[in-house]
């Protein structure tokens, strides 16, 4: 009867050790699913800084343009100014 108690005790040893194993693989795979998932989000965030990026500096590029632009019809209404007063003293 001694090995039979002890090979019940070796049994519910072994149940023990696969229901911890079990949990520990199942936690092990919840773990590695929220590692893609973070993964996967820090990639989505940089294609989206990125996008940012490229459309910061074609905005830049416009604003720059419009600068010049303004600019240079300063400088036409500055000319305009000196033609309509020269006309206006003859």
């Amino acid at each position: 009867m001694a090995s039979g108690g002890a090979a019940d005790a070796q049994a519910r040893f072994g149940h023990s050790v696969k229901g911890l194993l079990t949990e520990k693989v199942t936690s092990c795979g919840t773990d590695v699913i929220a590692l893609t998932k973070q993964v996967l989000k820090g990639s989505r965030s940089a294609e989206l800084l990125g996008q940012a990026a490229r459309n910061m500096v074609m905005q830049e590029d416009a604003i720059l343009h419009s600068e010049d632009s303004l600019r240079k019809m300063a400088i036409i209404t500055t000319h305009l100014q000196y033609q309509q007063e020269a006309i206006q003293k003859k």
